[in-house]
């Protein structure tokens, strides 16, 4: 199985991109996204002057538990760069959503709870709703995370979309927001 097939069949619809997406992302902005795999691994990210995006990391099944998550969130820390990443809330009938929200809170990860982060999947015509997860070497504001966001969406996410889709993404500030009123709860309190 290729590297595209390994996260086309874990991640959901809704959060995946194009295989030719990521293909030109690969290609056309080869200078910030890399993709690293392995046997057990597919690692996709971009690396930015001032910080880390982790778009996709799989771990086979037969390979959780040993530590090569925390092995290859661990190389990427060593770059002493924020790192940045989206997830899903916990679903009850997905018990991953929590085992990954779980690693995450064990590699030391903060929820952005000031970041509002929602966007219309092209796939499904829906809004999903994601939140936004970072660790950082020294003290970070969540506006900073939020600015890192901004870039990562603009550079990343909506690269070429119409091109790639046929339709384009929501603007980034429709997207991303900051929620002034109050903070949503923490998402690792949803854990067991």
């Amino acid at each position: 199985m290729n590297w595209y097939q390994k996260l086309n069949e874990y991640f959901p619809i809704e959060e995946m991109k194009s295989k030719a997406h990521m293909e030109a992302l690969l290609k056309e902005r080869s200078d910030i996204y890399h993709k690293e795999e392995g046997k057990h691994h597919v690692l996709m990210y971009a690396e930015f002057d001032s910080f880390i995006f982790i778009d996709y990391l799989y771990i086979s099944k037969d390979a959780r538990g040993q530590g090569l998550g925390g092995k290859l969130i661990g190389e990427l820390k060593k770059k002493n760069k924020p790192i940045l990443l989206e997830v899903e809330p916990v679903d009850e009938d997905d018990a991953d959503t929590e085992k990954r929200l779980k690693f995450y809170q064990r590699e030391h990860f903060k929820h952005a709870q000031s970041i509002g982060y929602q966007r219309r999947s092209l796939a499904t015509n829906e809004v999903n709703k994601m939140e936004i997860l970072y660790w950082s070497p020294k003290t970070e504001s969540e506006e900073e995370m939020l600015e890192a966001m901004k870039q990562t969406y603009e550079k990343i996410h909506i690269y070429k979309d119409e091109q790639w889709y046929g339709d384009s993404y929501e603007k980034t500030d429709e997207v991303l927001k900051v929620i002034d009123d109050k903070k949503q709860k923490n998402i690792f309190d949803q854990l067991s």
